[in-house]
């Protein structure tokens, strides 16, 4: 284990000693607590090769929930795919904020999710407001597939939907909502090179460039969350550091109301939430 570990420092990884462990029970099988008591217990020669396999992939920076095909969000277990980001602890920071506009959990709404990737921030809203129906739209097919899995797996089957398709266009006459959110990209085109490895290389890149400033889709949110929303309906949206405020200018020109601007736990700025007026 320290040779791996070793190894996956070497290669720049951030936090090679709890990769290692969950790489080992994945290769292994062993539980956490075994890993702990037992760590030298013997380990056959084809678990070991195993192991091995998946150390190569994440010393080439393949990040460990990629290696695993799934990711904790919102303490719900979602399957990942090629199309999909790989939910970041940030992108809570949006649910929250989501939340907190949206008392009353049993009031009937529907929620839009534009660009939902894994479904994540959708799913994790339906798990908190069980008289909630949500919509969700990606313009890859496999995003919206793996979406899709994700709310059967999770039991939000009959209380959700998924598109294909570039932003609104594929919603037709799919009237007004309660609420829309979006993580969407929102790095600049020529920051991209620059990102660590797990990011540029293994996200969608569509999930990633923003445009020159990274406010392109920002733009196009303001343009049609009146027409998109009921009166009195919210728009909560997660950006980049440092984009807050621009995006809140935005919103406010397309005659929204901004409620709130939100840090994530890393005290950056994350969330915009804005409200239709009636």
């Amino acid at each position: 284990m320290k040779t791996a570990e070793d190894r996956l420092a070497a290669a720049g990884c951030a936090s090679p000693r709890l990769d290692v462990r969950l790489l080992a029970e994945e290769a292994l099988g062993w539980s956490r607590t075994a890993l702990l008591l037992d760590g030298d217990r013997p380990v056959p020669a084809e678990a070991q090769a195993a192991l091995a396999a998946l150390v190569d992939r994440r010393a080439a920076r393949e990040p460990v929930s990629r290696i695993l095909g799934r990711r904790e969000f919102w303490s719900l277990e979602f399957r990942l795919a090629p199309d999909t980001l790989d939910p970041r602890p940030d992108t809570e920071t949006l649910v929250e904020a989501a939340l907190r506009h949206l008392p009353d959990g049993q009031r009937p709404r529907r929620l839009l999710d534009l660009g939902t990737g894994s479904g994540c921030i959708l799913l994790a809203l339906l798990s908190e407001l069980p008289g909630a129906w949500g919509l969700g739209v990606d313009i890859a097919p496999g995003a919206a597939q793996t979406a899709a899995a994700n709310a059967k797996a999770l039991g939000f089957a009959s209380r959700s939907a998924f598109l294909v398709g570039s932003w609104t266009d594929a919603l037709g006459a799919g009237g007004r909502f309660d609420a829309m959110v979006s993580n969407p990209p929102y790095i600049p085109a020529a920051d991209i090179a620059g990102l660590e490895p797990e990011v540029r290389t293994f996200d969608p890149m569509r999930a990633l460039d923003g445009g020159a400033d990274g406010l392109d889709p920002y733009r196009h949110l303001a343009t049609v969350a009146r027409g998109l929303l009921l009166p009195g309906g919210l728009l909560a949206v997660e950006h980049g550091a440092g984009q807050g405020a621009d995006v809140a200018a935005l919103f406010a020109a397309a005659g929204l109301e901004v409620l709130e601007r939100v840090d994530d736990l890393a005290g950056h700025d994350r969330v915009v939430a804005a409200r239709r007026r009636s």
